[in-house]
């Protein structure tokens, strides 16, 4: 398996939690389209690690409080406000630690605003490639009644259908889908297709150019880690891709004091109608998180 070119890429400093997670194929083949068949190959393995053979990166079992410090600001209190008759997915849980942060009796001691109206919570699904449960997981869902948690692996995002996981309040991806799939058109297209209308999406980019233009790439001489150009070649960043949504309403928040520096997306969707701009890969290069480039379709 393959050294990642970016060595700190495996972490961030202070909480950052590589979850690596939720790569995409490509859900049509264009003309002269790479296929970056060995690259993909070197992101499964990573994917499948176990014990020591796992990249320092690779974190399995971020906390709820880690999502609280690296996602948008709003984040808590979203997730604090689902009531008993909402539904949370988390896409990339890993060992699904957060989910269980979120069920514990901590959880309502410090989130004393709202406590009646959640009741008995909002119902969790945590989304994973390989199967990371523990017995603590085992022990809470047996604990918390049929369906109140559930676990989902082996399958991609791009796999299930609204028909078969219904729609959510709030999706959440730590470094996972967003950061590591090779199709984010796709990738979001099935997102908001999970997303009630108001609901809302939190997911974050390390060494990504901000919206603002300030910063340059962490890594001297190496690109930012995820890249989109026009198709003239001029420079598309992410979140101004992301405003270019139909039906949805973006925030962008710059956190330089990460490092590498992240920027925290808040994607809520306002209506049905959404039209997400399609993305042609044209660079996919293994990590954690991979490097990846996009082009913008005319």
């Amino acid at each position: 398996m393959r050294t990642p070119r970016h060595p700190a890429a495996l972490r961030i400093a202070v909480v950052l939690f590589v979850q690596a997670l939720w790569l995409q194929p490509s859900h049509s083949q264009d003309a002269g389209r790479p296929t970056f068949g060995p690259e993909i190959r070197k992101q499964e393995s990573i994917y499948r690690s176990e014990g020591e053979q796992r990249p320092e990166g690779y974190v399995i079992d971020r906390s709820l409080a880690d999502y609280t410090r690296a996602f948008s600001s709003g984040f808590d209190r979203a997730l604090a406000n689902l009531g008993p008759k909402d539904r949370w997915l988390d896409i990339g849980a890993g060992k699904g630690q957060a989910i269980l942060d979120y069920y514990a009796p901590e959880y309502d001691l410090t989130h004393a605003e709202g406590r009646e109206r959640r009741g008995s919570k909002a119902q969790a699904v945590a989304m994973s490639i390989e199967d990371r449960r523990t017995p603590l997981w085992q022990q809470s869902s047996l604990s918390l009644g049929p369906n109140k948690i559930q676990y989902l692996f082996d399958r991609r995002l791009r796999e299930y259908s609204v028909q078969e996981l219904g729609r959510f309040r709030v999706i959440t991806d730590a470094i996972g889908g967003f950061s590591y799939t090779e199709d984010l058109s796709l990738f979001m297209e099935k997102v908001l297709g999970f997303l009630e209308v108001d609901g809302s999406f939190y997911t974050l980019l390390q060494d990504v150019h901000a919206e603002n233009g300030s910063n340059r790439p962490f890594y001297a001489g190496s690109p930012f880690l995820t890249d989109i150009a026009n198709a003239d070649g001029s420079e598309v960043k992410v979140c101004s891709w992301l405003k270019s949504i139909t039906c949805v309403k973006v925030t962008c928040e710059f956190k330089a004091d990460w490092k590498p520096p992240v920027e925290a997306f808040h994607v809520q969707k306002v209506c049905n109608d959404v039209t997400v701009p399609a993305l042609t890969p044209v660079h996919y290069e293994a990590g954690t998180p991979p490097q990846r480039q996009f082009r913008l379709k005319n």
